[in-house]
């Protein structure tokens, strides 16, 4: 500590010295309080909502809210916070980090700001890391919320859409991380607006943040669809396209004047319709397009009436990809097939591109062409990280133990701060200095004979192990030697929490990974005080600092006695980080046995530097990896705002009309690129890209656009073009158009965006590889992501025009999710899990963080 440091104190002192101040005025307010009668107390709450009406914030509201609710908690709880409670309550109001160390209470902090906040009547979410918690949490708060009139929600797994609608309607809604993402992906792939069940993510309380936050912000939730069907479809569309003759190209010198007289309505001759074939092929433009006895045969196929109705965009969708496969996609040249999978020749420099896919399912068609497996049968249909989405809350605040060590990362991303709150009492656990063993086995010899010696004494101790191997050997090594003790298996459940509650009893051993149980206050049982308290023993440092202070955070709450000590070996994974060579070499020389321990505070401190620089590495991997998802993320906010604007039933016709405007800039540009002069452009391949867009048959002819410039041109299209859209409004009634716009639209939108995920999680596995070349993988995918974005948003507008103008319509149809959601990642994963150690990186490994490096020359250069 530095001698200014001593003097005035550091950052979070100061801080703390700040809030102290508002907490004075709080307890001012504890006899006012005191003499209110019940009703008087409930009644603060419409006060305070009628003077937020009026103009306060609530800032103002501050002081008294947080009273109001100290004197409920007394009543209602029999638990009145501390002041160091009501410091942790303010924090988080102020959309902040609380460190609070376990035990201090941290269940009880969050009533102070979420009843404050809940009083806007904008939802207030407490998030926590599994259904158990979220359970517990809103049933004993929820009295004191209940007990002031206001409404309390619940989200856990297996809720159907009513309550959960309900829940999020509530006044203040519990729920974990994962369910509360996930909602939020459903929300954003209903098709009508009464079928979303969260509002406006407003205010949002994370508990244990820096699990949620940071352990688990590498794993995105995604949302997988059903993809047998699909996959069918693209084999049962190549058939069908393996069938058909193909037309003259519309290249040709001499087929211009056979397609001016097609466009211009003319009847055609057997012979012309017969060089027509079932489809016509333009090079030039890399289209293809049905003729009507293309048409007509697809029909046939398929058994359908209509290939233009909306019913029928998938099968539509599935033939063009096949003809494009077909007619367009050349093998050796636009690709190869290697291995059993396709993959893309760059057309610039010949390379093969690995991990890159053609987008909207032209990839999938090549497979089938091929007939090589499909890949992607289980389609994504919606994904996001928790960066990301915790982000979107308008404030958000989080509660730990252990957060301080992370708070770069957590004001780099997340833009949240860390104070440290102090403890209620004084802290007085013994943590003892790290002990190293020159093996495994003479370190877990060395755990076994501590617990023992404990045991003997009935001192309760809590043992953490870094993986559930770990904890099956040290279980079967206490066996032997017939000590009864309890294992915590990786799943959390209600028993678990159970068992870490007891782990503070007389003779208890408690042997669990890390993390299982956190949320859980570990009580001390009868005269375990007298005999020092819990010991918690920990078998290996973990990469992270946090986790081992996690752990140590078992014992010593409230004041309570205590103490902690780790225990290592040199082949431990960490300990190989720094050279544990060396000192296995300087053990050996000086004759130093397994069973022979080094204990020094200078080998702590070397222990303490290797894992900072393993933290710093893995913060450079989820920088990377938020790096990438913020492209998505992007991508996504306007997606998901143009489905919103569907949703809230706009009236779309204006968008619908700047999506046409844009159509036919697209093409007139495509077909007039490359001369300034009229007569050189391809007038007849315009027309024809119009007419199998969307103008029907015979409704421009070369004549109306003759001679015109180009935005002459563009004009002349719009207009004939928007008398057609307007005839058939005029036809079908305003009312219905409006709905046969939101219906195609948001099927367009949702079967393009769901192809788009699958291609940019293509481009984003073979991104690495571009390191080779000497570019940046981040870089390469931001831009070509963009591209990628671009060309999707074009071919949305392009299908959304063409089903419009192409649609008959007998009746309006019904609006149908594009596919329907069969799984997601956690269910896979078997749901929540306890963070243990992260998956060894080999020096030679490639760097995790997509550079193409290797790790060693990348993110590790930095550890010896």
């Amino acid at each position: 500590m530095s001698f200014l440091t001593k003097i005035f104190g550091n950052q979070n002192d100061r801080e703390i010295k700040k809030l102290e101040k508002i907490v004075d005025a709080i307890e001012a307010l504890e006899p006012q309080m005191e003499a209110l009668s019940d009703a008087e107390l409930r009644a603060k709450t419409d006060e305070f909502k009628s003077r937020l009406a009026n103009g306060e914030t609530l800032d103002d509201l501050l002081v008294e809210a947080f009273a109001v609710v100290r004197e409920a908690s007394r009543r209602v709880l029999g638990m009145r916070h501390f002041r160091v409670q009501l410091i942790g309550g303010i924090v988080l109001h102020q959309g902040r980090i609380a460190e609070m160390k376990t035990g201090e209470g941290k269940t009880l902090v969050a009533t102070l700001p979420v009843y404050l906040n809940a009083l806007e009547g904008k939802g207030v979410h407490v998030v926590t890391v599994n259904d158990y918690l979220a359970t517990r949490d809103s049933q004993w708060m929820g009295k004191v919320y209940n007990f002031l009139g206001l409404s309390v929600g619940l989200i856990v797994h297996g809720l159907d859409h009513a309550q959960r609608q309900a829940a999020y309607n509530s006044d203040i809604t519990y729920g974990t991380n994962n369910e509360f993402g996930f909602d939020y992906l459903r929300d954003n792939m209903v098709i009508y607006k009464d079928q979303m069940v969260q509002r406006e993510l407003n205010y949002a309380i994370v508990d244990e943040v820096d699990s949620i936050l940071i352990d688990e912000a590498r794993t995105p939730l995604i949302i997988s669809g059903v993809g047998e069907k699909s996959t069918h479809l693209y084999y049962l569309a190549d058939n069908f396209v393996k069938t058909l003759k193909r037309g003259a190209d519309t290249k040709d010198e001499s087929k211009a004047e056979m397609l001016a007289k097609y466009f211009d309505g003319q009847e055609e001759d057997e012979e012309a319709i017969k060089n027509r074939g079932d489809y016509t092929v333009d090079p030039k433009a890399r289209t293809v397009m049905l003729t009507e006895e293309g048409i007509a045969k697809a029909e046939r196929f398929f058994g359908i009436e209509n290939l233009a109705d909306p019913e029928n965009m998938e099968i539509q969708h599935h033939i063009n990809q096949a003809l494009k496969a077909r007619a367009l996609m050349k093998r050796d040249i636009d690709y190869v097939v290697k291995d059993g999978e396709v993959i893309i020749v760059d057309e610039f420099t010949g390379r093969l591109m690995y991990g890159r896919r053609y987008s909207d399912g032209l990839h999938q068609a090549i497979e089938a062409k091929e007939g090589v497996k499909i890949e992607r049968e289980s389609q994504t249909l919606a994904t996001i990280t928790f960066q990301n989405y915790f982000r979107m809350y308008n404030k958000l605040a989080g509660m730990t133990g252990t957060a301080k060590t992370e708070e770069d990362e957590f004001r780099a991303i997340y833009n949240l701060d860390v104070v440290e709150i102090p403890t209620n009492k004084p802290m007085i656990r013994i943590d003892y200095p790290d002990v190293v063993y020159k093996t495994e086995k003479g370190k877990f010899n060395a755990v076994v004979n501590e617990i023992a010696e404990l045991h003997a004494q009935g001192r309760p101790v809590l043992v953490g192990t870094i993986s559930i191997e770990k904890s099956e050997l040290l279980s079967s090594m206490l066996k032997k030697r017939g000590i009864p003790h309890e294992v915590l298996n990786a799943k959390y459940h209600e028993k678990e929490a159970e068992i870490i509650a007891k782990a503070g009893q007389k003779n208890a051993v408690t042997i669990s990974t890390n993390m299982a149980g956190r949320g859980t206050d570990i009580v001390l049982g009868e005269g375990v005080k007298e005999l020092g308290g819990l010991h918690i023993i920990g078998t290996e440092r973990h990469e992270s600092r946090r986790i081992d202070n996690q752990l140590r955070g078992r014992a010593g709450r409230q004041g309570d006695p205590g103490s902690s000590r780790f225990y290592i070996s040199l082949e431990d994974d960490l300990m190989k980080l720094f050279g544990s060579e060396k000192i296995m070499g300087l053990m050996e020389t000086m004759g130093m046995e397994e069973d022979m321990p080094i204990e020094h505070n200078l080998l702590t401190k070397a222990i303490e530097n290797a894992q900072k620089r393993v933290e710093s590495r893995n913060f450079d991997i989820r920088k990377h990896v938020l790096q990438y998802d913020n492209v998505m993320n992007k991508q996504r906010e306007v997606i998901y705002a143009q489905r919103k604007q569907v949703l809230m039933e706009e009236d779309l016709k204006a968008s619908i009309i700047d999506m046409l405007k844009d159509v036919i800039s697209d093409a007139v540009d495509n077909f007039t690129v490359g001369s300034q002069y009229p007569e050189e452009w391809d007038i007849a391949g315009l027309l024809e890209f119009l007419q199998n867009a969307f103008l029907p048959k015979g409704a421009l002819k070369t004549d109306d656009i003759s001679g015109l410039d180009k935005e002459e041109l563009k004009e002349a299209i719009l207009d004939k073009s928007l008398k057609i859209y307007e005839a058939k409004e005029a036809e079908i009634g305003s009312e219905n158009m409006r709905e046969l716009e939101r219906v195609i639209l948001l099927r367009v939108v949702d079967s393009k965006w769901m192809d788009h995920l699958d291609a940019m999680d293509q481009l984003r596995d073979g991104i690495s590889l571009r390191a080779f070349g000497h570019q940046d993988p981040v870089q390469a995918y931001q831009i070509e992501g963009y591209d990628m974005f671009n060309e999707l948003i074009s071919n949305i507008k392009q299908e959304t025009i063409k089903y419009i103008f192409n649609v008959s319509v007998n009746k309006i149809p019904q609006r149908q999710q594009v596919a329907e959601e069969v799984s997601t990642n956690q269910e896979k994963s078997g749901g929540n899990k306890p963070i243990v150690k992260e998956e060894k990186i080999g020096r030679n490994d490639p760097c995790p963080c997509g550079s193409g490096k290797k790790y060693k020359k990348c993110c590790g250069k930095n550890e010896n």
